[in-house]
């Protein structure tokens, strides 16, 4: 019996098949092979092709049962996984009216703005739980404004995940946590946000059906079955956001237990049971995979946007041409803890959430031409990205959110060693790192809404920890005053010396 599990994203769509008896990956693929492109027609804009979604999924799923060996039909259950945020607008023939506006696009900020005073800030942050700031309900008011064409065609709308499936199923339905990222959720009412559909002048009716995270949520067409290999009426039985996925595969489900992850973007994810939030939406609250009304269990989500992307742009732009990442870690690893003065803000990828929506752009600060190289500026970005998590880790626990363990799945930039040793230092906190994967997670997840598996705690059982980074005492001293360094550089550039 076999699971198989995606994680739709914006740089690729990658796809997992798990052995439900054992709980191993047995297959794993990804398409496109190179990150894929994302549009920016003005500044600060983000879009991507839903259909080019949907062709990388397949693309992806093919691949993965042919490198497995695994007959199509002997996959029992799908997972999904997605970029969170993203606004895709389907028509009544249920094709996309539009490029998706994804995540890290920053034209909507000043409609969630208007949106926190106009309802009311202590409104907002007591039943959304967060300003609707750059999110999707207010992606949705700037295409009512500026597009009212592409307003006007609106069947429905819903969230990258939700289109895969509905590409799968044919059925469109999403899922509360998904509502809740979009600000569309009031958690005091348990329904969709009256202050949030009469303010923007929403219909109600362009919001899918609402399904269970965990559970069918729809079953395999024929003719997609088909295309794919697989065999017809597969249930998909599980979907929820990339990052409160990626905290579901490292088996993080209750108050205290924190994830973090370092893709495109970075993320500190922190689970408690109080409808608490911070009051500036730095930190932004949203519904966890477990969570009902009558037991709360909810998701602070620190993001930072600027981290791999920053990583991948030292890359290509600073390192020497040929370099594979595991040499640009290297070549950082050559100069000591501080990066001998050079401290760089990662604030290059758009409008930044606990900068309260501040667009300051990525920022070198310290740089020598006589003294500095190549390897000081690899070494400060990835020193920068831990700072600016460790930012944010701050506002988090004036949430009274304590981080005693941080757990990482063994991908992307925390495969370096200096990430991790740069954070456990800074935080003081023990880093563990499992071998594990956010396609992995939802496989697994599929499995429990199938019901082969009782219980998360039943899924997660096989989870391997490689290895434990915890906090040295010199070099965290040295972490923690380059630091002060890197603080007072950001504090300059918000006016906040």
């Amino acid at each position: 019996m076999y699971l198989l599990g995606c994680d739709i994203g914006c740089s690729s769509v990658k796809v997992s098949i798990v052995d439900a008896e054992s709980g191993e990956a047995i297959g794993v693929d990804c398409y496109p092979k190179e990150e894929a492109p994302i549009m920016a027609v003005h500044p600060g804009w983000a879009e991507q092709n839903p259909e080019d979604w949907w062709l990388y999924f397949k693309n992806a799923v093919m691949g993965v049962l042919a490198k497995s060996g695994i007959p199509g039909d002997e996959i029992s259950a799908i997972g999904i996984a997605y970029q969170m945020h993203g606004l895709v607008m389907v028509d009544k023939n249920k094709n996309a009216i539009r490029p998706s506006i994804i995540w890290c696009d920053s034209r909507a900020v000043a409609y969630g703005e208007r949106a926190f005073h106009a309802i009311g800030e202590e409104q907002c942050l007591a039943h959304l739980l967060n300003s609707p700031g750059n999110f999707t309900a207010s992606k949705l008011a700037w295409v009512k404004e500026y597009e009212p064409e592409n307003y006007r065609a609106i069947y429905k709308i819903m969230f990258p995940g939700d289109y895969i499936a509905m590409r799968l199923t044919g059925d469109i339905v999403t899922t509360v946590p998904g509502l809740s990222e979009g600000i569309f959720w009031d958690f005091q009412a348990d329904a969709l946000s009256q202050d949030i559909f009469s303010y923007f002048g929403f219909s109600e009716d362009i919001i899918p059906t609402v399904c269970p995270t965990f559970g069918i949520q729809g079953e395999l067409l024929a003719s997609v079955a088909a295309e794919l290999g697989l065999k017809k009426g597969i249930p998909i039985t599980y979907r929820a956001g990339d990052q409160i996925n990626n905290a579901l595969s490292l088996h993080v489900l209750n108050p205290g237990e924190v994830a973090a992850t370092a893709g495109l973007s970075g993320v500190v994810y922190g689970v408690n049971s109080q409808l608490k939030c911070d009051p500036l939406s730095r930190i932004n609250t949203f519904a966890h995979v477990n969570h009902t009304k009558a037991q709360p269990r909810l998701g602070a989500l620190l993001c930072v946007n600027g981290v791999g992307i920053l990583n991948a742009w030292v890359k290509r732009t600073i390192a020497p041409a040929g370099f594979t990442y595991d040499q640009l870690n290297e070549l950082a690893a050559s100069v000591p803890i501080g990066s001998e003065g050079v401290s760089i803000l990662p604030f290059g990828n758009g409008a930044e959430r606990m900068l309260q929506n501040k667009q300051i752009d990525c920022a070198v600060f310290g740089l020598n031409f006589n003294t500095h190289g190549a390897a000081h500026i690899a070494r400060a970005a990835q020193e920068g990205i831990v700072f600016a998590f460790k930012y944010g880790m701050e506002i988090m626990s004036e949430m009274g959110i304590d981080i005693d363990i941080i757990r990482v799945c063994n991908s992307s930039m925390f495969q370096s060693p200096i990430l991790k040793e740069a954070l456990a230092g800074v935080t003081g906190t023990l880093i563990e790192v499992y071998d594990t994967s956010s396609a992995e997670g939802a496989a697994k997840a599929a499995g429990v809404g199938a019901g082969i598996y009782s219980s998360p705690q039943e899924a997660f059982a096989s989870l391997r920890r490689l290895e434990e980074v915890e906090p040295d005492g010199l070099k965290a001293d040295r972490y923690c005053g380059a630091f002060d360094v890197w603080k007072d550089c950001l504090n300059k550039m918000i006016g906040k010396s």
